[in-house]
């Protein structure tokens, strides 16, 4: 039966009056402020010293974080070792220029390096019939060299032939198109008849993002290659570090960088596991390995050594993660696991030792006499629950006590909810979860025991289905995780986010903290999180309170910190709202003498975005940063709108008065 025109008429003005007031009520929800009040004690009676060392970073060689990442060597298995060291082999990521009527192009076991024979043999089967290019092999990095035009770049490889040398050593674009930059390296057949070294530099005249370095030659006969090395001159302090990436490091101000693992410390196999004293010496001599947990080849240039000279380009403390006899699928019995433990002995003489010392004379011979400031040590990665970790960490333990007593040892076994059996500085704590699960975890320390060894959170982020490549709401979850963290400083020494890199083209793990390509970067969410901890480092924590409705979305904290550069005093709080509404936070400031907050210098800066699952990208890798702004109407008592899903920090800046001390308590610290 049909509806009449009038009735048609009644029924759709019903319907929109239904739909108004659907919106109207899902706008309430959306839009209704929340009140809630933070009330700081910022008198330094309450006040409490934060550890210098509370936030850091850990750098595992996953997503090819160094190699092809960190580490600015251009050449993807230089040594062309990655194949393994039988011979014939596989020489990927090389490939042949010239047809096989051309070239014969193969690997034999001739090089000069005892730890990795490999060499590539290319017999050059043409003379004058040879293409006006020449033959020979080409090298296109990892996904794609990027050169630039003026920039400089330095090109040594090992080389022997079996007649005069003429080789064209250059950078072409994709597919071998233009050429970017290129030289000629020749010689008569008796310089070159034993391996002899070539260096060269070469400046691109031209910019290619995806460039590829090749050795061409048209003269018949056969040469020999090995260990062929690029990298950029202008790197970090000429310590082999690119450039941008270390920037993106010295950003966060990190207190202390743990390395180099993570599951590439532990290995599949104890064979791939990684092994410092393979990774020292010069270059050419280092013997790589295949990193069987993320399954890719790694020539180990960033090895023990640079490890240790990254973390002192950042002035931040090394951690070193050991292996302790213990793989994913194989361990050492603690009667056998001393020689592993005298490798660990070995590898603190190498970073502490005499210059004179066995170990700490090749430290001298790399170029860096002085010892490294090594205070720490982690005994493992994730073992704790393997059937042989207590007995060989007590190994280590009591060595390492006796023969280095200053060091700080880390266990791998979590004593947040139950306590060690076995002495250790610190414990380890891993948390990867969800996002709102992260969050909640904020009152995690809340409860645990203020006796025994302190924690170190060396590995915690929100992944699955929240956290996307890198979402806001990730970040959140982890700030709030982390303002957490700080309020249970008395009993946490550390916390650092994992994983650090990932090469966009070859995420093994997701989210990370930085992506980049050959030439791109960014910082997601997560990475831009952490910088508002940045100076939460030896800073003051001052006690506060938060009264509110929405405790389960909202959280507050309050801590006092010194500019390094202009020596100014700054209070700075921080709220993550979690929630859906916008929270109108109240801020309560008691202890500070009249008029001493300034509205000139205090700053407000909000991370937060349209949807709250937004990511940042190559394309719009600013999407998610912060906002900074100047606050206006400073005091002691001020109001702050704290959007929906919204980390925000408000820097008041401080006048040069001391905070107000009670007279009666003359053990209080001296204000800051």
């Amino acid at each position: 039966m049909g509806l009449s025109k009038d009735s048609c008429c009644v029924f759709m003005l019903q319907l929109f009056i239904l739909v108004c007031l659907l919106v109207q009520c899902f706008d309430v929800k959306v839009h209704a402020d929340l009140n809630a009040t933070l009330i700081v004690d910022a008198s330094q009676a309450s006040a409490r010293p934060i550890p210098d060392t509370l936030f850091g970073l850990f750098f595992e060689e996953i997503n090819h974080a160094g190699a092809g990442g960190l580490w600015a060597e251009l050449v993807s298995n230089r040594g062309f070792e990655a194949g393994g060291p039988n011979t014939p082999s596989n020489i990927d990521p090389w490939s042949i220029i010239g047809n096989e009527t051309n070239i014969n192009v193969e690997t034999d076991r001739t090089s000069i390096f005892e730890r990795n024979k490999v060499a590539l043999r290319l017999e050059v089967l043409c003379d004058n019939t040879c293409p006006a290019d020449g033959v020979g092999v080409y090298n296109p990095g990892f996904w794609g060299m990027n050169i630039e035009q003026g920039k400089k770049y330095k090109i040594v490889f090992y080389a022997r032939s079996t007649g005069p040398l003429n080789l064209v050593v250059s950078f072409t674009g994709p597919n071998g198109v233009g050429n970017l930059a290129s030289t000629v390296i020749t010689g008569s057949a008796s310089y070159f008849s034993n391996w002899t070294k070539v260096e060269t530099i070469l400046e691109a005249k031209a910019t290619s993002r995806n460039s590829r370095l090749q050795l061409t030659t048209t003269a018949k006969g056969v040469i020999w290659l090995d260990q062929v090395s690029a990298i950029p001159v202008d790197t970090y302090k000429g310590h082999g570090f690119r450039n941008d990436l270390f920037q993106m490091l010295v950003d966060m101000k990190p207190s202390f960088i743990r390395f180099p693992g993570g599951c590439f410390v532990e290995g599949e196999s104890l064979r791939n596991a990684f092994r410092w004293k393979a990774s020292v010496g010069p270059w050419e001599e280092r013997p790589g390995h295949f990193g069987d947990v993320w399954k890719y080849w790694t020539d180990d240039g960033l090895g023990y050594f640079e490890f240790l000279q990254l973390s002192e380009d950042l002035d931040a403390l090394p951690i070193w993660v050991f292996n302790n006899g213990v793989s994913h699928t194989d361990e050492v019995d603690t009667s056998a696991v001393l020689p592993f433990v005298q490798e660990a002995l070995d590898g603190l003489e190498f970073a502490r030792g005499d210059p004179t010392s066995k170990w700490g004379s090749l430290r001298a011979a790399m170029g860096h006499p002085e010892p490294f400031n090594l205070k720490y040590v982690a005994v493992g990665n994730e073992d704790c629950g393997k059937k042989n970790y207590r007995g060989n960490y007590l190994r280590f333990y009591s060595a390492i006590r006796h023969a280095y007593p200053d060091i700080k040892i880390i266990s791998n076994c979590d004593a947040s909810s139950t306590p060690l059996d076995h002495p250790a500085d610190l414990y380890d704590y891993h948390i990867y979860t969800g996002a709102d699960d992260m969050f909640s975890r904020s009152t995690t320390f809340n409860r645990v025991t203020r006796s025994g060894p302190k924690a170190f959170v060396s590995e915690y982020a929100v992944t699955g289905k929240d956290a996307g490549q890198g979402s806001l709401l990730a970040a959140l979850a982890e700030a709030g995780f982390l303002i957490g963290l700080e309020k249970n400083s008395d009993i946490i020494d550390m916390a650092s986010y994992a994983p650090l890199f990932v090469n966009a083209n070859d995420r093994r793990w997701n989210p990370d903290a930085i992506v980049f390509n050959s030439f791109q970067l960014y910082g997601t969410p997560s990475y831009w999180m952490q910088l508002f901890f940045a100076e939460s480092n030896g800073a003051t924590l001052l006690n506060s309170s938060l009264q509110t409705n929405s405790s389960k979305t909202l959280i507050a904290s309050a801590i006092t910190w010194q500019n390094s550069v202009d020596k100014k005093t700054y209070i700075r709080i921080k709220a993550v709202n979690y929630g859906a509404s916008a929270v109108n936070l109240k801020i309560s400031i008691n202890g500070l003498d009249p008029n001493s907050l300034q509205s000139s210098g205090s700053t407000k800066s909000v991370l937060t975005s349209a949807n709250v699952m937004d990511e940042n990208s190559f394309s719009q890798p600013k999407k998610v940063v912060p906002i900074q702004s100047l606050l206006q109407n400073v005091g002691k008592d001020m109001n702050v709108i704290v959007p929906p899903h919204s980390f925000t920090l408000l820097d008041l800046l401080k006048e040069t008065n001391k905070l107000m001390m009670p007279e009666s308590d003359s053990s209080t610290r001296s204000s800051i």
